[in-house]
């Protein structure tokens, strides 16, 4: 028997086939890719205290100054109280950001268990993007990850970029570092129990949190940028900080219209050309 199919039928039929074809279809590893190789970035992998992560390379030697951009905290969490079982971000803002800065020395470093896979190794437990995702191990991992391209080129250093939770991780590795000379960070959760507190969430007890060793970052030329329309990371985050480290070094910067997961890569080339120094050195 012959079906016969009238024209809004096929119209809605075609439509469910490209949308499952795009769900197929649609894998942020190879995405993520994609976005990398377009702005002349290499895959790089570390191997970082049992845990291994994921990077994006343009690097042009000699390697004086390297900018690294570290990953905000990709899908955690499929709902409030059901955590995801892989933390690639479907939309990483940080490696977005990575691919529109146009310098000849970029590294971006996804956070542990983001685009590895599938399937997932056995260090890849879902504490490591949940409650743990701001430990010890965790931020020890990330510095390991810098040593490691610092023994490869001795005189480089640092300029640290992160996004989201990844603020967090950037700040704290320029506190423990002394090759960190510029901190950026945008809509970086900066203030983790206060963040936590301000969407009603389970506290973490490991997590290190950026607003704790701020004092350590006062003499570090750095600049915080929140989206006006973040409801996620809302610019008060940035405003404590600043009040935490004092205002000698430390900018901050709301940029009209932007929420948390907006385009910033849009904007992003414009806001890296803002100076960022210390008072009364001359800046």
């Amino acid at each position: 028997m012959r079906i016969k199919w009238r024209n809004n039928e096929r119209v809605l039929l075609i439509s469910m086939i490209l949308l499952l074809s795009g769900c197929i279809t649609a894998d942020p590893r190879e995405s993520a890719s994609t976005v990398a190789k377009k702005s002349g970035m290499q895959m790089k992998e570390f191997a970082t205290n049992g845990i291994t992560l994921r990077g994006w390379q343009r690097i042009t030697p000699p390697v004086t100054r390297l900018r690294v951009y570290i990953e905000g905290d990709g899908f955690a969490w499929v709902s409030r109280t059901q955590p995801s079982a892989d933390p690639t971000p479907r939309n990483p803002v940080g490696l977005q950001l990575a691919a529109a800065d146009p310098s000849a020395n970029v590294l971006y470093l996804a956070r542990p268990c983001q685009f590895i896979g599938p399937p997932l190794p056995a260090a890849c437990q879902t504490r490591v993007w949940t409650d743990q995702r701001f430990s010890t191990a965790i931020v020890e991992a990330m510095d390991a990850a810098l040593s490691q391209v610092k023994a490869q080129y001795p005189q480089a250093e640092f300029e640290l970029v992160g996004y989201s939770g990844g603020g967090n991780i950037a700040a704290l590795l320029a506190a423990r570092r002394q090759d960190v000379r510029v901190l950026r960070t945008v809509a970086g959760n900066l203030d983790v129990a206060y963040v936590n507190a301000l969407h009603h969430v389970t506290p973490m007890p490991d997590a290190q949190s950026a607003i704790n060793v701020a004092p350590v970052l006062r003499n570090l030329p750095q600049i915080h940028y929140s989206g006006a329309s973040d409801s996620t990371v809302p610019p008060a985050v940035a405003a404590r900080f600043r009040q935490a480290t004092g205002p000698r070094c430390t900018q901050v910067a709301v940029i009209p219209g932007m929420d948390h997961s907006g385009d910033w890569a849009a904007v992003w080339p414009e806001l890296l050309g803002r100076k960022v120094g210390c008072i009364g050195n001359g800046d």
